[in-house]
């Protein structure tokens, strides 16, 4: 079987993981997942809960492009329970600690590209990219590569609306050093459906930032329910965007 970049002759996606491998030297993980601030606690939780209500994942295979150290695919595989999970990352520091941490859940780890996966078409039911294409120079090639070896993909993302999100992205020094960037929902749809999939969810949640103070966070959390239920509003407050898209059992996957 040939590999996406024998396929397409384009560049495999190579975004540095180094600042990753460094998170995981000094912090034995990344820093938003280990030794978290409620700020950090309270998003995660969020994003999750804004997941497992866009997908149902009970029962299903599932890959996990850009698992890092696994600490969010443990959460997905304890509060989703999925067959199995296989996570691949290009930070082979993130993939070792994950592995250490797994124990004897179906979860198996590895170190690969998103742009030029080693699975066979179809052999997974979902694909989950969680606050992952934002750090790709390809993005839309790793949808590409989703939708040859998943029949359905489920896509976080920072909010490309958000103004206060744009700000933190050029003040932030973690931000900064971390590629960290947002893409208007409409992009990242549009890569979705370039990639073969059938847009079936869409939504916007967690107002809560990664490293805020602790009164902001407790703040913000309190107005979270009010802000996204109003359609507009969410949409240039929240900081995630949520997308799942389907492929019909009838389409092949591209590049086939």
């Amino acid at each position: 079987m040939q590999s996406l970049n024998e396929r397409t002759a384009q560049p495999l996606d190579i975004r540095e993981e180094r600042p990753f491998d460094a998170d995981c030297a000094a912090h034995g993980g990344y820093r938003y997942t280990t030794g978290q601030s409620l700020s950090s606690r309270i998003a995660v939780d969020r994003q999750t809960r804004q997941i497992l209500d866009a997908y149902h994942f009970g029962g299903k295979s599932v890959l996990d492009i850009g698992c890092g150290d696994a600490a969010i695919t443990i959460d997905l595989y304890d509060r989703a329970s999925p067959s199995s999970i296989e996570g691949v990352d290009p930070s082979a520091g993130a993939v070792g600690i994950g592995q250490t941490r797994v124990g004897g859940r179906r979860i198996r780890l590895s170190v690969g590209n998103a742009c030029d996966l080693r699975f066979a078409d179809n052999a997974f039911d979902v694909a989950h990219l969680r606050g992952v294409l934002h750090h790709m120079d390809t993005p839309h090639l790793a949808l590409r590569e989703a939708a040859r070896v998943a029949r359905s993909v489920i896509v976080l993302e920072p909010n490309g609306y958000n103004p206060v999100l744009k700000v933190i992205e050029k003040l932030s020094a973690y931000h900064r050093a971390h590629g960290e960037r947002s893409f208007p929902a409409t992009t990242i749809d549009a890569w979705i459906v370039q990639a073969g999939f059938t847009i079936t969810h869409r939504s916007f949640g967690c107002l809560v930032p990664y490293f805020c103070p602790d009164i902001i966070a407790r703040s913000l959390r309190a107005m979270e329910p009010a802000v996204e239920a109003i359609p507009f509003l969410r949409q240039i407050a929240c900081g995630a965007y949520v997308a799942v898209g389907h492929r019909p059992p009838h389409n092949e996957p591209l590049g086939t």
